[in-house]
């Protein structure tokens, strides 16, 4: 008999559980839902998660539990990223969560959780000999791993999330030119270290893991008349022009506008603006012409190694 395990993966916006049995190549998913949890809502730049926050993780965790109690689980990770690193009470949410459901969450640095990632792109087929620089743009944190179908060159952790972003740049909206004019000085400041390490190496593609690339693809395609459906794409490779059309969109367009769009989550309605201009500035910067998604990411490449 299969392997049942369950992987959460607790992050600044959502949590996330999947539950999935089988091998690492061939795994069936029989529970894969988010919550909008929000952990970083409020407070994601001041390290802090404020009460109402701290009780919509909490809920999330004792729903989680029933799910897993009730799907016969026989191995459980729960693992935390940027926000729970960071925060000041995150430890007094670890000790309620083990205390209220017998979860124990395991809180990893960038680097493993950039190792994660790195494993679920790798899984999911989307990686090739040559090399590709797979960004995943969490709301705390943006990992970033160059590297190829073999193993990785180089990889980073850094705290620039979509909600710590938003936090200080995306004030009013539309995002005025100033601001975005602020956030670009500011990425070139932060991102000095990716910069470096690509010197020496070509990037042939840039995978975007799961979040708000398939926000870009699914407005991408409906936009041309298509239907889409993320449970059946696992990779999607963009026209770079088309991708930029949609990017500039977001960038220009309204709250309403966005919470209108029934292809945007409600949890990446706001967080979109700022990862559309943190896409558009690594393109321009490293002069990418070649853009995929991937639906995979750091929960594929945990539940990887508890099936492997």
């Amino acid at each position: 008999m299969s392997k049942r395990v369950a992987v959460m993966d607790l992050g600044t916006n959502t949590f996330h559980l999947l539950i999935a049995e089988g091998t690492v190549h061939d795994y069936h998913e029989v529970v894969h839902f988010h919550e909008p949890v929000k952990l970083g809502e409020g407070g994601i730049n001041k390290g802090y998660i404020i009460p109402e926050a701290f009780e919509r993780g909490i809920n999330t965790m004792q729903k989680f539990l029933e799910q897993i109690a009730s799907h016969q689980v026989q191995a459980v990770r729960a693992i935390a990223t940027s926000a729970l690193r960071s925060a000041s009470n995150g430890a007094d949410f670890i000790s309620q969560v083990k205390a209220k459901t017998g979860i124990q969450i395991e809180i990893i640095n960038g680097e493993q959780e950039a190792a994660f990632i790195y494993e679920g792109v790798r899984i999911s087929g989307c990686l090739s000999a040559k090399n590709s620089l797979i960004m995943d743009i969490g709301g705390g944190s943006v990992e970033f791993i160059l590297g190829n179908a073999d193993h990785i060159i180089w990889k980073q952790s850094f705290e620039i999330g979509a909600a710590r972003l938003m936090d200080l740049f995306h004030r009013t909206d539309p995002i005025p030119p100033a601001s975005i004019e602020a956030l670009d000085v500011y990425l070139e400041d932060k991102l000095a270290d990716l910069f470096t390490a690509v010197t020496n190496h070509e990037v042939d593609t840039l995978i975007g893991s799961s979040g708000a690339f398939e926000t870009f693809a699914e407005l991408t395609e409906i936009d041309k008349g298509h239907s889409f459906n993320l449970k059946t794409t696992k990779n999607y490779s963009f026209d770079p022009n088309e991708l930029l059309i949609e990017t500039n969109k977001l960038v220009q367009s309204t709250h309403q506008q966005r919470a209108a769009n029934k292809s945007i989550i409600p949890v990446r309605v706001d967080m979109i603006v700022v990862a559309s201009l943190l896409t558009r500035f690594i393109i321009q910067k490293l002069a990418i012409s070649k853009v995929t998604m991937c639906s995979n990411s750091l929960k594929e490449g945990v539940l990887a190694g508890m099936l492997g």
